[in-house]
């Protein structure tokens, strides 16, 4: 039996309609469509189509240079970001400088602009074009300043440049302070390369150029440690942070516990563990994971069960409680049976919560 609903919705919403219209409609007569729709676009609006369609690419850019010419409308600086957004994605790059020249005539760019065309150009690999974008921002009235070179870094890394991204560092460097974002950025593309060397080299060089690494710096440089198996210069990193008042997160004792199960150091895995509840921190659904792994690796199924129902006594939510023990109990081997009761009750467990 089919609800009158839905189409109530599809009458009176307009959004519903317009995207209705986007789908059903041929590419020339478009226009006229939403002409004939009598829809009043607003600022809302026109963003939840944009988004919606951000994949759409051309069949969006219609859309958009239709609403702009609706009367008593202008487009936000949203709606502008996500239409350049969706030309990026399929590489319509003029058209995506002619919405940025609109932009301009409106008085409307701003940093974010010329962000989201960096990293399109770079997702791209067009390492060129990005630069290109950068180096032209003055002359739109937008100087460029920390953020901007930073997200020009993290365009480069994120697109598996570290290389270009750390010569645009060296060459650049005298003209914006870097901070501990911008060693964060640099550290996790040489992380993530991999190149332990040049992490390293990283790391050294902003702590003695007087930048202090943050939380967010700590942590990668311990992952990227573990990721290299080098676990106990890691806790090495751990305690010079806890020196510098910078207390470790869950996340960073999760990374130390998965790493040490992958070396068998179950005993370390386990005081590492304790440590993180001495110091106060609460263990996340990360953490346990990494334990629990710990504790199949060996096959110490008691302990298993014995941190499933600590963590359901702590309260904490398990946001895949149910395929979690599922995969220990394809891990558990179904040869060994002493623990089945037990897996089947915790099992039972959640499924009560």
């Amino acid at each position: 039996m089919y609800s009158s609903e839905p189409k109530f919705i599809d009458i009176y919403d307009p959004k519903k309609r317009i995207c209705k219209i986007m789908m059903s409609c041929p590419k020339v007569g478009l226009e006229t469509s939403l002409n004939g729709s009598g829809i009043r676009v607003s600022a809302d609006l026109v963003e939840d189509v944009l988004k919606r369609f951000s994949n759409a690419g051309m069949l969006a850019y219609r859309f958009f240079e239709w609403a702009g010419k609706q009367r008593n409308y202008e487009h936000t600086v949203i709606s502008y970001h996500t239409m350049i957004e969706s030309l990026g994605k399929i590489r319509q790059y003029k058209i995506m400088w002619d919405v940025v020249n609109s932009m301009r005539s409106k008085g409307v760019l701003n940093i974010e602009t010329f962000c989201v065309m960096i990293r399109k150009y770079a997702r791209a690999q067009k390492v060129d074009e990005a630069i290109y974008t950068f180096n032209v921002m003055d002359s739109y009235g937008v100087p460029p300043n920390l953020a901007a070179f930073n997200s020009l870094l993290s365009a480069f890394c994120k697109s598996k440049n570290v290389r270009k991204a750390q010569e645009i560092f060296d060459n650049m460097k005298d003209k914006f302070l870097p901070d501990s974002k911008t060693y964060s950025i640099l550290l996790e593309g040489w992380g993530k390369s991999p190149n332990l060397p040049k992490a390293r080299e990283i790391f050294r060089t902003m702590v003695d150029n007087g930048c202090n690494p943050d939380i967010v710096t700590y942590g990668i440089m311990v992952d990227v440690l573990c990721k290299a198996g080098r676990v106990d210069e890691a806790l090495g990193v751990v305690r010079e942070m806890d020196c510098h008042g910078c207390k470790p997160t869950s996340f960073i004792y999760s990374v130390l516990v998965h790493y040490y199960s992958i070396e068998n150091r179950i005993e370390d895995a386990v005081e590492t563990f304790l440590e993180m509840e001495r110091n106060g921190i609460k263990a996340d659904v990360a953490t346990y994971n990494a334990l629990i792994g710990a504790f199949c690796k060996t096959n110490k199924f008691n302990n298993v069960f014995r941190a499933l129902l600590q963590y359901q006594y702590l309260n904490t939510q398990w946001e895949s409680g149910r395929y979690n023990i599922y995969l220990l109990k394809k891990e558990k081997k179904r040869k060994d049976t002493t623990y089945e009761g037990e897996f089947n009750f915790a099992l039972f467990l959640w499924t009560l919560q």
